[in-house]
């Protein structure tokens, strides 16, 4: 006999009726996105973590308060807590994160908009997952200088400081590993779409 798959909106009244037990089985449900989402961002495993669960004690709190009405849009609402966390962190370190550039890279912003229908955002994920395998197709001293300006933010003068290059080589490095993007991305007929 195949279990039903009961609704996250359904879960989530369990557990402010009192079943502890739905609470565990939102979160497998809903880890592993909201897991890569934050990564995406931080770029940092025990940050990362650190956030992931701050998430879900804000999650945990609101439920408990009875404060929690999002007319069943359960993961949406997650994921801005843990939007809103990443932005947290980033102000206490006096950084920013790129959620939303204008230019090629707009699709590393990845927050999961409740708007977007199912297929689209399948869509976006699969983007999402083919820019990170071409990123990790790129010379190991590229994709460092890509990351730390992509993903952690960094300024040249920051990249320069932790890699030991000086600011022109990091900015070669930054320009080569966008033009073998670009000739990758060519390669496999890939459309970079938001």
């Amino acid at each position: 006999m195949q279990h039903k798959i009961i609704p996250d909106a359904t879960l989530v009244n369990n557990y402010i009726n009192g079943d502890e037990n739905a609470l565990e089985i939102l979160i497998l449900r809903h880890k592993n996105k909201v897991y890569s989402f934050i990564y995406s961002k931080v770029y940092d495993r025990d940050v990362a973590e650190d956030i992931f669960q701050d998430t879900f004690i804000k999650v945990i709190r609101t439920l408990k308060r009875k404060a929690y009405n999002e007319e069943g849009k359960f993961l949406p609402w997650v994921m801005r807590i843990s939007h809103n966390l990443v932005i947290d962190y980033f102000r206490k370190n006096n950084r920013m994160p790129k959620f939303d550039n204008s230019n090629d890279f707009s699709i590393f912003s990845v927050l999961s908009d409740g708007e977007l229908n199912a297929e689209k955002r399948i869509i976006k994920e699969q983007v999402e997952n083919d820019v990170r395998r071409l990123v990790d197709e790129l010379p190991e001293d590229q994709k460092e200088v890509l990351v730390m300006r992509i993903y952690k933010d960094m300024s040249f003068k920051e990249i320069s400081e932790i890699t030991g290059v000086s600011i022109n080589t990091a900015l070669g490095r930054m320009r080569y590993a966008l033009i073998n993007l670009r000739k990758v991305i060519d390669k496999h007929n890939i459309v970079l779409t938001n």
